[in-house]
Formats: structure tokens, C-alpha cells, sequence
């Protein structure tokens, strides 16, 4: 099981709110009249040369909200580490019965028949054991039972101040594999509907040096890499 994400809200025309934001701070003209009246070229010049500047506070007025399935607990609970310019709502596992609940297999497991048979016959024990447990007691005392494989689902809502952020970290190497998985499939669907913002968007080796120092993989991605993943 992949992750599964659709992007299902975003702030419409992203690049001209963007552009108009900016051109705001050094302008007697309104945020109205700049949104209405920047051209095409101003508007792409402006994006351009704020991603190029850094001068990030303006994309905080652009919004991605995410509706993902498909993912472990284990994952979500790196997800919702992202706190600045992050909303998130998760299925509850106190109002929502969970028998015969969907996890995730590593691909570590996945490949190890002797593994992988130990590993569906844990899930299925800690399954029969929530709903013997959940005939008697409340759910929220159930889900102790509970195991973090279990697949879970969860909308999310970033700026783009920080879903640049996230991805910068999560589609990393050393990243862990699946949130991996999921950075990569959030860029692809937010790159849709936004080119020109996340033109050049990935991993920090992308556009630099390594930040992890001796703790470095060795294979920087290159923009042929990128593409490949996100097409």
C-alpha cells in the first residue's frame, strides 16, 4: 500500500497573489489594484525573484490543503511534527471503531517471506485482540491494542512557506521511506497548480551542499532526478 494524496483546496492563482504581496510593501497602490493589474511577465519576474531572494513571509499568503490515505501512523506522526503554517485533522481512533483495520508492510518485510508471514500474523492477532477488547471496553481504551502500522488517513493544510520546508527535509534520502513517498507525491500534486512556485523545489542537495554534514548519503539528486519522480 502507497500513499494515496489528492490535493483538494489551494489558493487560486498562487504566483499573482504572491507577486502582489510583494510589490505591496514598496507601492501607495492597493493589494487589489496589484493583484488585478501586474501582468503576466511582472508577476513572474516578482515570484522569481523572491524565491531567488529568500524573502519568504510572502508565500505565506498561499495555502495547499492535502486529503491523504494510505499511510501508517507511524508516518503521520512525523507529519504532525510540522507545526508552523501546518493544519491537521486525523481520523480518531477514539470515535472510530477499527476492526479489521489496513496496514502498511515495509518493503524491508515486504521481501522477507519468513518476515512478512510473522508480521500479517501479529496484525491479524492485534486485530482479533482490539475487538474482543472493544466488545467490553471503550474504543480509546481499545486502541492501546492498536499497532502504529495501521493505516490512517488525514487532511492537511500548509502554507507554502511551509510545505517548501517540508519537502526541502522529507524528500531527503535519510528521510524515512515512507514520508518519502508521501513528500514526493505532495509536490507532485501542488507543482500542478503551481509551476512557477515549485519550479525548483526538492531536497536541499538540490540546490546546495548537503546539510547533513558526515551524515550525508553521498548521492546528491540532480533536476533530471526530480523530474523523473514527480512526472
Amino acid at each position: 500500500m502507497e500513499p494515496t494524496v489528492k490535493l483538494i483546496n489551494y489558493t487560486k492563482e498562487p504566483e499573482r497573489v504572491i507577486a502582489a504581496a510583494a510589490r505591496l510593501c514598496y507601492s501607495e497602490r492597493s493589494g487589489e489594484d496589484l493583484f488585478e493589474n501586474l501582468s503576466d511577465e511582472e508577476v513572474k519576474k516578482l515570484v522569481k525573484n523572491i524565491l531567488n531572494l529568500g524573502h519568504y513571509s510572502v508565500l505565506e499568503h498561499v495555502s495547499f490543503t492535502f486529503s491523504i490515505s494510505g499511510i501508517s501512523r507511524v508516518t503521520t506522526h512525523q507529519l504532525v511534527r510540522h507545526r508552523v503554517g501546518c493544519s491537521y485533522s486525523q481520523r480518531s481512533q477514539r470515535y472510530i471503531k477499527e476492526d479489521n483495520f489496513d496496514y502498511i508492510i515495509p518493503p524491508s518485510i515486504q521481501e522477507r517471506p519468513e518476515l512478512l508471514e510473522k508480521y500479517n500474523e501479529t496484525m491479524e492477532n492485534l486485530n482479533n485482540l482490539y475487538e474482543e477488547f472493544a466488545q467490553v471496553v471503550p474504543k480509546e481504551d481499545a486502541r492501546y491494542l492498536l499497532p502504529q502500522a495501521i493505516e490512517s488517513k488525514i487532511m492537511v493544510t500548509y502554507s507554502l512557506r511551509a510545505l517548501l520546508h517540508f519537502i526541502k527535509l522529507r524528500t531527503c534520502r535519510r528521510a524515512q521511506w515512507e514520508i518519502q513517498t508521501l513528500a514526493w507525491k505532495m509536490l507532485k500534486e501542488a507543482k500542478q497548480v503551481a509551476p512557477l512556485l515549485l519550479e525548483n523545489v526538492g531536497p536541499a542537495c538540490l540546490n546546495g551542499n548537503c546539510p547533513e554534514g558526515k551524515l550525508s548519503c553521498g548521492r546528491p539528486y540532480t533536476k533530471e532526478d526530480i523530474d523523473s519522480l514527480i512526472i
